[in-house]
């Protein structure tokens, strides 16, 4: 019982950082030969008014060491407070099991399956103190393998009569994306009229730059669609699909977008090199490993054998990802600051490589604030202000289109490449004491 002790610890210490809240979508679940000790299957943020209904059918388990107890297999609420309390108690007992603890709230075991003798329970519990909890099922039972299905049911009621499907800091996202999707769909109009106003000066990236920002007001209105009807019925009626959909050939986009950028291209330079073009075959095929472990996280949930990993290869195809898109940046500046040495127009090649420089920044600081910020705000949020964390990631990535687009937009005398000739020898001294780095 010593390594179910261990492999408790590590497991809620796992997931504990893995696992936000999730929507609690009416799941339907198939568990075959699994032998884990802990299963678990959805963490949710309850109200005072929260209720708990699981359904386990064709339960079956086995042992090949002896005869397994039922009362040692069963499905609880765990919350945060309590995960550390219970953690101690697993390392001060070797023979702990945690139907055991105190710290718990027990929903059954499979010594209460109704009738008896049955292989099948229903039943619906009452959470009457709010807070954040971790649904498990757990197996005390060395070397039992259990079969079962079940359906899952978790919601807070509204008003005393409507079920709110969503985790208590959840309900507002509905109403927040779609206020954020009607945001760039403005910013789309915004830019078609700037294209149109300076038709002369359009180039190739800008018609992607345009696809972008379609996308992500199309996978917002999606997610806010998906959100809703999940919050109110329990499934989200296939706008998960189109969530998935858009959400995929947004961030493909923006990361293609952010390389050709960075590289110049149609705008600086009609063609890309071999090694850019190495770049976007690196990007393209692993946004989409990564849009498929989206899809498994999301759809699936932690109950699957493989969920861990899953979130391991999104979670390291991500950084590979942000990584490469800083390269081609990196070499559009050095190749500036070489060709500002022999071309004779230091003034022209100072305003490309402080606009360089600037989206460099720019770019870092949007990879570090929705990746490392979001991240802490989720974490060190209490589970009623999740919602905030979405917000400042969706205020920050809006805030980031707008500064990308507003420095790369379509004018005819962008002032970044206007050659003046006054500023000539100040440039040309600047760019010779090699004191612009980054």
């Amino acid at each position: 019982m010593e390594k179910f002790a261990v492999n408790l610890l590590l497991f809620l210490s796992i997931s504990s950082l893995l696992i936000s809240s999730t929507s609690a979508e009416i799941k339907n679940l198939e568990i075959r030969a699994d032998a884990r000790p802990m299963i678990l299957f959805e963490r949710f943020g309850f109200t005072h008014t929260g209720q708990v209904n699981v359904k386990v059918t064709d339960v079956q388990y086995s042992s090949s060491v002896s005869q397994p107890d039922p009362s040692r297999l069963g499905f609880f609420l765990l919350s945060e407070e309590a995960l550390i309390q219970v953690i101690i108690e697993s390392e001060q007992n070797p023979n702990f099991c945690v139907l055991d603890s105190h710290y718990i709230l027990s929903l059954f075991t499979f010594k209460e399956l109704n009738p008896p003798q049955s292989n099948s329970y229903n039943n619906s519990f009452p959470v009457t103190v709010p807070n954040e909890y971790s649904l498990f099922f757990t197996n005390c039972v060395p070397q039992c393998q259990v079969n079962m299905n079940v359906r899952t049911e978790i919601y807070n009621v509204d008003n005393g009569v409507d079920k709110d499907y969503l985790p208590a800091g959840q309900t507002k996202l509905p109403m927040m994306y779609f206020v954020f999707s009607l945001a760039y769909f403005v910013f789309l109009v915004v830019w078609i009229y700037v294209c149109i106003t300076n038709k002369h000066s359009v180039h190739r990236i800008h018609f992607l730059m345009a696809g972008l920002l379609l996308m992500k007001a199309l996978n917002l209105i999606s997610a806010a669609e998906d959100k809703h009807y999940v919050k109110v019925t329990g499934t989200a009626h296939g706008w998960d699909v189109l969530f998935y959909i858009f959400q995929f050939i947004r961030v493909t986009l923006l990361f293609t977008v952010i390389v050709l950028i960075g590289t110049g291209w149609s705008f600086l330079k009609p063609f890309l090199q071999e090694k850019e073009k190495k770049v976007l075959m690196i990007v393209i095929p692993l946004q989409v490993l990564a849009n498929l472990a989206s899809v498994v996280i999301g759809e699936t949930g932690p109950f699957i054998k493989d969920w861990v990993t899953w979130n391991q290869v999104f979670l390291l195809v991500d950084i590979v990802c942000c990584c490469a898109i800083i390269f081609p940046i990196v070499w559009s500046i050095r190749s500036l600051k070489e060709t500002s040495k022999t071309d004779g127009k230091a003034a022209r090649n100072l305003a490309k490589l402080t606009l360089f420089r600037q989206f460099y920044i720019v770019v870092i600081g949007y990879l570090y604030f929705t990746r490392i910020v979001v991240f802490a705000l989720k974490t060190i949020s209490a589970y009623k202000y999740q919602w905030v964390s979405a917000a400042a990631e969706e205020t920050v990535s809006l805030a980031f289109y707008m500064v990308m687009f507003y420095m790369f937009r379509p004018v005819e005398k962008n002032e970044y490449f206007v050659l003046d000739e006054e500023e000539e020898e100040a440039a040309q001294q600047i760019l010779q004491d090699e004191e612009f780095e980054l």
